[in-house]
Order: structure tokens, then sequence, then C-alpha cells
């Protein structure tokens, strides 16, 4: 386990994580690695991950386990009502509540502006929505593989005549969790200043949209819809995979002095020379004969003779790696990039690793991730000061 000697970047600061699934959890989670207290709010049957196996470890689903360390849990059933009361006096002293319910969800319970405004009035108040609050299908529910296909990043993965595919994670999800982060950060910022909280808004059709990035600049310049690429990009050449003599190579011309060092390594100066490639404009309007032609190359080599070669001429490319070769490379276990954590059932624990390396401050994993309403008593206790007795009252009562 990676525990920080010192204090973290938001140690002291207070979060309410009420989300569940991806986006929202990966959010709480970053804060808490960064050092922030996070109490997990969960329904009785705990967030939807928990039973989104196989594999599970330990009796948790290890969906569940990569993205709620650093936090205590909290099982209560806001159904009912003391779980409301319960509920406000909890956003009441937290810095930042994180939510992904439906728009009016909070307000339906009580906890609207004007609740906010005279309750918590410096709160960071992050919503995380499929589709914004406003427009007409805000009210519509987010998932992360049917905004991948609308927001248009579907529409460009895949085989060039093949369909549209998907991403092997939920990128969308993902970056909404990241932009929420980046939100909450500089909402924080802001109160240092002004006093006050404000509400970040962050929804999944709007990563989607700006995750198009090139692609959608390349539209709005042109008029003319984007295609599929495959492994390959639509603005350079040769930027693709290609086949070596025992696996894949991903080779990533950048310009072209790279292009003219590879055509040499490659065994074919000529190619720098030919007006059809000299220049990466040319390649671009030229892609299937000189992706052709280096695949007919790069066949001739094993994968490992490319990337030293490559390498030592200043080229870039790297092999088309598994997830077990890529956890076990030497780079991310030299980056601490798996980490072990001793969890209550599962054990010694691995998970990823940290990929912001903050110099002073450093990230921490301080507590595994929490078993369903672990923390109750002890978040009761401490931060509302109930006693036994109201905890063993509400236990019964079925309120946590």
């Amino acid at each position: 386990m990676i525990v920080s000697s010192g204090v973290c970047a938001l140690s002291g600061l207070k979060v309410l994580d009420l989300t569940r699934v991806l986006a929202g959890p990966l959010c709480a989670m970053t804060l808490g690695d960064m050092g922030a207290d996070v109490i997990k709010v969960e329904p009785p049957a705990g967030d939807d991950t928990r039973h989104w196996g196989p594999p599970h470890v330990g009796g948790e689903a290890a969906y569940y386990l990569g993205v709620n360390r650093n936090k205590k849990s909290l099982r209560l059933d806001l159904g009912k009502p003391q779980a409301g009361e319960i509920l406000g006096r909890l956003i009441a002293r937290s810095d930042v509540l994180i939510e992904n319910y439906k728009n009016g969800t909070l307000d339906k319970w009580g906890f609207d502006s004007s609740w906010m405004e005279k309750h918590a009035p410096r709160l960071i108040h992050c919503s995380i929505t499929g589709y914004g609050d406003s427009g007409p299908k805000a009210d519509l529910p987010g998932y992360d593989f049917v905004l991948l296909a609308e927001s248009g990043l579907m529409h460009i993965t895949g085989a060039i005549d093949g369909a549209p595919v998907k991403h092997g994670v939920a990128i969308v999800d993902i970056a909404t969790g990241l932009y929420a982060t980046i939100g909450i950060l500089g909402a924080l910022q802001a109160r240092g200043t002004t006093g006050k909280g404000q509400k970040v808004g962050v929804s999944l059709l709007e990563t989607g949209l700006s995750m198009l990035a090139n692609v959608a600049a390349n539209h709005l310049a042109t008029g003319n819809e984007a295609r599929r690429f495959g492994n390959g990009h639509p603005n350079i050449v040769p930027y693709t995979t290609f086949a070596t003599l025992d696996g894949a190579l991903a080779l990533a011309v950048g310009n072209d002095a790279q292009f003219a060092r590879f055509a040499e390594v490659a065994g074919h100066p000529e190619w720098s020379g030919d007006q059809r490639f000299t220049k990466n404009a040319d390649r671009v309007k030229n892609r299937v004969e000189i992706e052709a032609l280096v695949c007919a190359a790069v066949a001739k080599h094993s994968t490992a003779w490319w990337i030293e070669t490559l390498r030592g001429v200043g080229v870039p490319c790297g092999a088309v790696n598994g997830v077990k070769t890529a956890l076990a490379d030497p780079q991310s276990v030299a980056r601490n990039m798996v980490i072990e954590m001793a969890h209550p059932t599962a054990g010694m624990l691995q998970t990823l690793g940290f990929p912001v390396k903050l110099g002073a401050t450093p990230l921490s994993a301080r507590q595994p991730p929490p078993l369903l309403g672990e923390h109750s008593a002890d978040v009761l206790q401490g931060e509302l000061g109930m006693d036994a007795a109201q905890i063993a009252k509400l236990r019964a009562d079925g309120v946590i």
C-alpha cells in the first residue's frame, strides 16, 4: 500500500459521494487519492457495480473494487424520512457533493438551490448527468454505451470497411469523471477567492463531443462527415498498426523527418524522395499506396527488431500489448502503476496506481474499497455525533 508520509493535496476536504457505476465514483476516488475524506452513500443494495461480475475477489466485484478506494461506505435508504434528515446534515458539513441522479432528484428531496444557499453556501455541488440540465434530452438517463454512439465517437471507431465499434472501456464515463474532477478543483479555487460554493455540471454528451477533438475540428473546417480509419489517423500517415514477423507494431510517424529515417531503416530511402510521399499532406492523399508499401516492409522483421531499430533513430513506435503484458512492463512497474492494498475479505488486493504524481503532496492509498455499509456507524457517530442507541435504532428501522 502506498501511504503518504505527509499532508496530501486535499487533506481535510470533506466529499460526499452520492454516485454509482463509474464516472462519479472515479471522480470521488481521485479526490480521495489526493487526500480528501470521502463518504460514499449507498442504497440498501449498494452501488450497482458491486454486482457486476464475475470476476469477484473476496466476494466483491472487481469492477467495484477498481474505482472505490479511499472511501467510507454509509448504507442509507433514502426512501425513508429519517435518511433525508441524515443526508441533509451530511451535505451541510461537506465541502463537495458529487451526485449522478436524474435532473431534479435532489430538488424533489428538498435539497434545491435555495436549501443549498441557506444551509451549505460554501458547497461545491457537482452534478453528473447524461445530457446536462437543459435541452430536449435533459431528462433522459445517461449510459456510456449510448452516449458513445450519440456523440459520434462510435462512428469514427472501427475498421475502415466495418461497422462502428465501441471503445474497450467505458471511455466516455472515464473522461466525464476526470472532467468532473477538474471542474470541482476549479470551483474550490474560486471558493478560495469568493468564499462561496457553486454548482459544477458535467454530462456524458458534452464529454463525448469534446473528445472528438481534431476530428470535430476537421469537420467544422470542411463540412465533411468524419469516417473510420481503423487504427489509422485522419491527419497523419503512416500512423497505424502493421503486422510484423511475430506480432504487431504501432508505428507513429509524426513528421517528414521521421518518415525519411523510417524509410532508410526499412531499406527504401527512395520513399522520402517520391513526390507521392515526401510531405505528410502527400502521404495523406496517397494513404493506401504508402501503407501497402510499409506493410510489406514491416512484415520482414520481428516486433522487437523494429522497436530497437526505430527507437534508435528517433521514430516513435511500440508493441501492441495485451493488458497482462502492459501492466507487467518494466516501465509500468517503475512508475508504481500496480499497487497492493489490504482488504478485509479479498486479502492483498492489487489495484491500479496513480496516474498523477505530485512531488510535494503525493497521492496515497490509505483505505481499501469499503464493504457495503462498513462505516455506517463510524460516519454517524464521527460526523453527526450520534450515540450507539440512536445508531442501533436506525439500523433496526432499516434506515442504515
